[in-house]
């Protein structure tokens, strides 16, 4: 465990010293559980949402996007059921001081009894070699069983008490467990409340008369309010959907982990639009397609798995969540939602305006019923950064550290470096960040030894290092004859650290060919 906190600690620091992720107002000691991307991290982010969004609209005849409003009207979260619903079960314990999310305190009991199950996995590994089947040793080892019994209890009684809205029976349930606050070591707990997560504002120019905003909490309602301009518009047959990216916010309380759980976070959101009926049917399509965009980025798949929620919300008849094995385990990267006419029906109730689509084909109107998918741009952030960023130990004993992101995603495509700072190198390395410029994102470095300059872009994640040397300006040696490496430059791979020589007339070609495009 240690070690992992030692990974996310170094992960934490990466991002910090090489420009990807600031603590924000930082100068100012900080704002709690808030951060800034920097200049390497708003590169990173944007090429993140670009992935998404060329795979979910760009590649979809009947997927479009909207940007909706973060201020909406108070009366939209009233319908959503966020100003009465909108709540996380709050415990303090009385001798720290601290407070904690009940739900996350008996999920976190859960993930220890998971890391004892793993660490019998590991020995028996250790014991059995190659010939070691997990899957067989979990469902017959009578230590594993017996803990796996103890987490699918758990995770009953907690689904029938969220359900029910039983607070004290929650309580009790951390008092059985014998959970304790990780700061005092104690089980002196106080009942648990309820607590709303939206930020309230004020609108208008005298505040006794103005109303009450909020900040949104999803980017979702913007979406469904937004149904029928976009359906009549743009012309729009079901099934259909509507992809957003926006910002979000929520007054977290128990806000931790970097950028995992922050008060101010961007989300990823599509509303897909089905008849009623055939919801389940595209609720395990956009389950199946959701998970092949996550493995098409070349993580292990398995550092991925589904989870089924076991607490359903009242409006849902199915829901899964794509969780991903982050450095402190895994936990909920994205949601994939069964939401019936939950949502299009209560617009239509409190706003008065029917919120239905004739269909053509049965000759009648009805509410569609909408498949979600909803993932957070930070938290994938954090999910491809703390895979990629790993000490590699070479084969002269030294360690780079290397932040292997996909090329596609990398913040620089490539970064162009003139051998020295003389005998016309920098001007001709100029002359190719000119060529290439308004295809990529490039990196100009001309500071310290070549080896330390690559080692530098390795941290940053820079697929590809162009170095420019005296071969690709001389055209003819001292005895005059032809020098064969004219015109051309060393290309040197991030991951393989090989080496080769190309022509400069052919570097955009090879870019493009080397940093495609995600399907």
């Amino acid at each position: 465990m240690a070690n992992q906190e030692e990974i996310f600690k170094k992960v934490v620091s990466h991002a910090k010293e090489y420009g990807f992720i600031f603590p924000s107002s930082e100068i100012y000691d900080g704002l709690a559980a808030v951060y800034d991307y920097g200049q390497l991290g708003t590169e990173l982010k944007n090429n993140i949402k670009q992935y998404w969004w060329r795979a979910m609209v760009q590649y979809h005849e009947n997927i479009v996007g909207i940007d909706s409003a973060i201020f909406m009207h108070p009366r939209i979260w009233k319908a959503s059921g966020h100003v009465d619903a909108f709540n996380d079960p709050l415990i303090d314990n009385k001798d720290s001081k601290k407070r904690y999310r009940a739900d996350v305190l008996i999920e976190d009991h859960i993930a220890k009894i998971e890391e004892k199950i793993n660490k019998e996995c590991e020995k028996a590994h250790k014991r059995f070699g190659d010939a070691f089947d997990r899957q067989q040793f979990v469902t017959t080892n009578a230590r594993v069983l017996e803990q796996q019994k103890q987490i699918d209890e758990i995770r009953a009684k907690y689904a029938e008490l969220m359900n029910a809205n039983d607070l004290v029976g929650l309580k009790q349930l951390i008092l059985d467990l014998g959970i304790v606050c990780p700061v005092s070591g104690t089980r002196n707990w106080t009942d648990v409340r309820q607590f709303n997560l939206m930020f309230a504002t004020k609108m208008g120019s005298v505040i006794d008369d103005s109303d009450t905003l909020y900040l949104r909490p999803e980017t979702a309602q913007g979406i469904f309010v937004n149904f029928l301009n976009v359906q009549k518009s743009g012309r729009m047959k079901i099934p259909f959907g509507i992809a957003q990216i926006g910002k979000a916010f929520r007054n977290e309380i128990v806000a931790r982990q970097f950028i995992f759980r922050m008060r101010e976070f961007e989300q990823m959101e599509m509303q897909f639009f089905v008849r009623p009926g055939t919801e389940l049917d595209w609720f395990n399509h956009w389950k199946e397609e959701r998970l092949k965009w996550h493995l098409a980025l070349g993580i292990p798949a398995e550092k991925y798995r589904y989870h089924d929620h076991e607490k359903l919300a009242h409006y849902a008849n199915a829901a899964t969540d794509i969780e991903f094995e982050f450095p402190f385990g895994f936990k909920e990267l994205e949601g994939i939602h069964s939401r019936t006419d939950f949502d299009l029906s209560r617009h239509s109730e409190f706003s008065g305006k029917k919120l239905q689509y004739f269909d053509s084909e049965l000759n009648e109107s009805y509410t569609p019923y909408v498949i979600e998918t909803s993932i957070g741009v930070d938290r994938t952030f954090l999910a491809i950064f703390s895979h990629a960023l790993k000490d590699e130990t070479l084969p002269d004993g030294s360690v780079r550290t290397l932040l292997s992101l996909p090329p596609v995603l990398a913040p620089y495509k490539a970064a162009i470096l003139p051998l020295v700072k003389k005998d016309g190198l920098p001007e001709k390395a100029r002359e190719i960040i000119d060529m290439l410029k308004y295809d990529f994102m490039l990196q100009y470095d001309e500071k310290d030894a070549i080896g330390r300059r690559y080692r530098r872009q390795d941290a940053i994640g820079t697929p590809y290092c162009i170095t420019v040397d005296n071969d690709t300006i001389v055209d003819r040696n001292t005895e005059g004859r032809a020098n064969d490496n004219y015109n051309t430059v060393t290309v040197r791979d991030r991951d393989t650290m090989q080496q080769q020589r190309i022509p400069i007339e052919n570097l955009r070609t090879f870019l493009h060919e080397h940093i495609q495009p995600i399907r």
